[in-house]
């Protein structure tokens, strides 16, 4: 997508995709608020300024590929998708009911353009990119592979297993970002099990890392610039987010991970958007 947006014009997209996030949970009364709030500023950062991608296309062979891993914050890609004209916003509120093509986790088989994987079982996004990398890097292909991780995901063997293997075939192609907001359903993630030091392991493991402030539209659109200019090695972004930014009754409430806003409650939180 062109890069036409200036950072005030992001910043209201963001906000538009707050809205829909709990309009669409609460019309259906389960979901994913928290860390699907979270990662707002993160999709629309890449919906609108980064991903090589087009609405009225969505499969068109050098589109880049988002691989969503962590599937249960499958509203924040709805919104996103739908903001960015891939389907009628309307079918927002369609959210896990029955028959309806935006169910609880993402999947191929609904039909709904812009998905490029079933998600919802956690530490497995990172190995189909891998191969996905793989398979751009074998038929010279330049599109790219992003990868959304969650933190407390990072506690799946099978992410390290992937993360090796990105190293050693030099995969500069693949760009992961953690969602690094120290919350995951059962509560902050060093008291459940704790993954730091975060950055020392990536880098251990052959990647490249950086850091930025995952709700700062600017600062996720420099650090991805930078990642896409690394030659030899795969790349993560921890990024440092708020579960539940822009609602300030529920920021950094691990109890709103998996909580639906009653109707009342999404008006309200509507009114507060910041």
């Amino acid at each position: 997508m062109d890069n036409k947006y200036t950072i005030l014009e992001l910043t209201d997209i963001a906000k538009e995709i707050r809205k829909d996030i709990l309009l669409s949970i609460s019309e259906a009364g389960s979901g994913h608020t928290g860390g699907s709030l979270g990662l707002a500023d993160v999709f629309t950062s890449l919906y609108f300024n980064i991903l090589n991608h087009n609405p009225q296309n969505p499969n068109y062979n050098n589109r880049d590929r988002l691989i969503l891993s962590i599937g249960h914050v499958a509203p924040v890609l709805y919104a996103a998708l739908a903001n960015a004209g891939y389907f009628s916003k309307s079918e927002l509120l369609s959210l896990r009911k029955l028959g309806t093509r935006l169910q609880g986790h993402p999947g191929k088989n609904h039909n709904l353009p812009g998905i490029e994987l079933s998600s919802g079982s956690l530490g497995q996004g990172l190995s189909i990119s891998v191969g996905l990398a793989l398979s751009a890097k074998s038929d010279k292909k330049k599109w790219k592979v992003y990868t959304i991780l969650g933190d407390g995901e990072l506690q799946e063997g099978s992410i390290w297993e992937a993360a090796m293997s990105a190293a050693h075939y030099k995969l500069n192609n693949l760009i992961a970002l953690v969602d690094r907001n120290h919350v995951q359903i059962d509560g902050q993630t060093n008291k459940v099990m704790d993954i730091e030091p975060l950055a020392e392991k990536w880098k251990a493991f052959g990647w490249n890392v950086l850091n930025c402030n995952g709700n700062n539209i600017a600062e996720i659109i420099d650090t991805y610039k930078i990642a896409n200019s690394e030659k030899t090695k795969p790349t993560v972004i921890i990024a440092e987010t708020v579960m539940g930014k822009g609602v300030p009754e529920i920021e950094g409430n691990y109890l709103w991970h998996g909580k639906a806003p009653s109707k009342e409650q999404a008006k309200l939180f509507i009114n507060s958007l910041r």
